[in-house]
């Protein structure tokens, strides 16, 4: 059977076994991919607008990518991140992306920002992710996307290594010797010695999605938020229960607070972990103090916004007493789109 025929017969199978309340991908079709496919299988997929990506069969984004329905899907993950993305994209010149990984959200935005002759700056410390983004750069005629194989940190001091799986790792500091016996340990750099290395003004966009490092990577970013709210960029960035505490709630956390200190107004944004058709739905943003946050440890992505007409937007739409996590296997208005 070739691959297009397993990926239809997949599909079919989980359209057909379908039942609320169980996760047939998770507990059926995936381990037959995972079976079928190694970690080094590189596979090739086309997007709605165009663009081609290659990409590594490692983790969940890329088997949710592979079975993405229909087929020629208009996102690689996460379609309500992406889609805010584009709308934020639409003015912007200057995007810093941490946690670029293959260029699953990199490339969509660089296309957007060519009417503009915008510039996308990527950080990605995995090494075959690095070659892989700038790989799919090339694929696909993007020069306006700057990739480099560095941290992210508050200063340019440490120096870390990646701990965990591919999308899932995190990155933790090393010490002085570990550095110098570890080949894979990466330098850092912070958004405020990088803007200024670079010359640029100021950012329009900050994507952060670094598993945990978050905070600490914004404590870098200060002359950036301190900015005026028509220069200072918008940020979206994700928190997960193993590195954020919010048991007094996701507006006194950490995070949350450190932004609003510069005057950002914060909002948790609802989407699936997965790749999903969502032609047509509003992005769903609430405010972080009527956010439903129980059950297991789980993350999501935040916004962060100075300016608040950027969300005066018909594809944007505020909810209240819901999870950002959507889920397809939950039907519960908790974990549905509201509309």
């Amino acid at each position: 059977m070739d691959q297009q025929k397993l990926i239809a017969a997949i599909k079919q199978m989980e359209n057909s076994l379908h039942r609320e309340g169980i996760h047939i991908r998770e507990e059926l079709t995936a381990p037959i991919l995972d079976a079928v496919f190694d970690e080094n299988t590189i596979l090739r997929k086309k997007i709605a607008c165009g663009l081609t990506f290659d990409f590594y069969y490692r983790t969940k984004i890329a088997r949710d990518f592979l079975l993405a329905e229909p087929d020629c899907p208009d996102h690689v993950w996460e379609p309500q991140t992406t889609k805010l993305l584009k709308i934020f994209s639409r003015q912007a010149k200057e995007v810093l992306i941490g946690g670029a990984y293959f260029g699953d959200q990199a490339l969509i935005v660089a296309k957007e920002l060519l009417p503009q002759g915008g510039t996308v700056h990527c950080f990605e410390p995995n090494k075959d992710q690095f070659y892989m983004l700038q790989h799919n750069a090339e694929l696909n005629g993007l020069d306006n996307i700057r990739a480099w194989q560095l941290g992210l940190w508050k200063d340019e001091q440490a120096r870390m290594k990646l701990v965990g799986e591919d999308s899932f790792a995190h990155a933790e500091l090393v010490t002085e010797q570990d550095a110098s016996a570890n080949a894979d340990v990466f330098h850092t750099i912070s958004i405020d010695t990088y803007v200024k290395e670079q010359d640029i003004v100021n950012l329009d966009l900050i994507l952060l999605d670094i598993e945990g490092l978050e905070h600490t990577v914004l404590q870098g970013a200060e002359s950036q938020l301190n900015l005026p709210p028509d220069h200072a960029p918008n940020i979206i960035f994700e928190v997960h229960r193993n590195y954020v505490d919010w048991c007094n709630g996701l507006d006194k956390s950490d995070i949350v607070q450190y932004l609003q200190s510069f005057g950002y107004q914060i909002y948790a944004l609802r989407d699936y972990n997965t790749n999903i058709d969502m032609t047509g739905k509003p992005v769903e943003i609430i405010p972080p103090d009527r956010v439903y946050l129980d059950g297991p440890p789980h993350g999501f992505n935040m916004i962060a916004v100075k300016n608040l007409s950027v969300l005066d937007d018909p594809q944007i739409k505020l909810c209240c007493d819901v999870s950002p996590k959507l889920l397809t296997h939950k039907k519960t208005y908790l974990h549905q789109p509201t509309e």
